[in-house]
């Protein structure tokens, strides 16, 4: 039996960063599926391995651990896996970056459909967009990251804070045109690790799965719908 169950819907977005820290690590998981996570939030909090909203939920069997909200699960991950950066500042910068991957996932999708994307709105939100892609590229520049070399905190091999770039970027890029090109001009040294972060075997191994899972969904609903009509050329 796989040590982890991760609860999550069947989409590469908020909880694709849980997946690939796994996927990096070597661990493997089952998934509970759409209809056991709407049964658990549509029931008492009393059934629920942990007290949620919504998901990610990630239960560790062994341990005998159950945690919500992407950031945390992110966090319990890399204490127990042994993968957190070495010094009290790098740990700090992986859980600040892992945080700012949640904020720009909750902006892209308009704080989770509040809106639908227009025209408009893609137009005022492009500034925006490209100070938090700008963020990643100075990160980067700060520690030493080259287009061709280098990790976003300057480690000497690929990290958490790796791992959650490539996913947030890749993952967004991949499905809307608009967002690939602001992204390549704004941050291409960004753009190049994520290259070779995602080209790591287990999350190429993860891509495809997703591909095959999902093709080209992002979000669900009328906003996933608004964000391909719009995001794409």
């Amino acid at each position: 039996m796989a040590s982890y169950e991760l609860l999550y819907w069947s989409a590469p977005f908020r909880g694709q960063f849980v997946r690939a820290l796994l996927a990096f690590a070597g661990q493997s998981w089952t998934e509970g599926g759409d209809e056991k996570i709407t049964r658990l939030m549509q029931g008492p909090l009393e059934d629920m391995p942990v007290p949620f909203m919504g998901p990610p939920v990630l239960i560790d069997r062994n341990a005998d651990v159950s945690l919500a909200q992407m950031p945390a699960i992110i966090l319990y991950l890399g204490e127990t896996l042994n993968l957190m950066p070495g010094t009290p500042a790098q740990r700090a910068m992986m859980i600040k970056m892992t945080n700012d991957a949640n904020d720009v996932i909750d902006e892209i999708t308009l704080n989770g459909g509040d809106h639908m994307w227009t025209e408009r709105r893609w137009a005022e939100f492009m500034p925006r967009l490209t100070k938090w892609m700008s963020m990643w590229e100075d990160t980067g520049r700060r520690n030493g990251l080259s287009h061709d070399a280098g990790y976003i905190l300057g480690s000497k091999t690929p990290g958490i804070a790796d791992v959650i770039t490539a996913t947030l970027w890749t993952t967004m890029t991949e499905r809307f045109s608009r967002i690939r090109g602001l992204f390549e001009e704004t941050a291409p040294n960004t753009a190049a690790l994520c290259r070779r972060v995602s080209s790591l075997p287990p999350l190429v191994k993860l891509a495809s799965t997703a591909r095959e899972d999902y093709g080209q969904a992002y979000a669900g609903g009328q906003i996933g719908g608004s964000m391909a009509k719009i995001l794409n050329d």
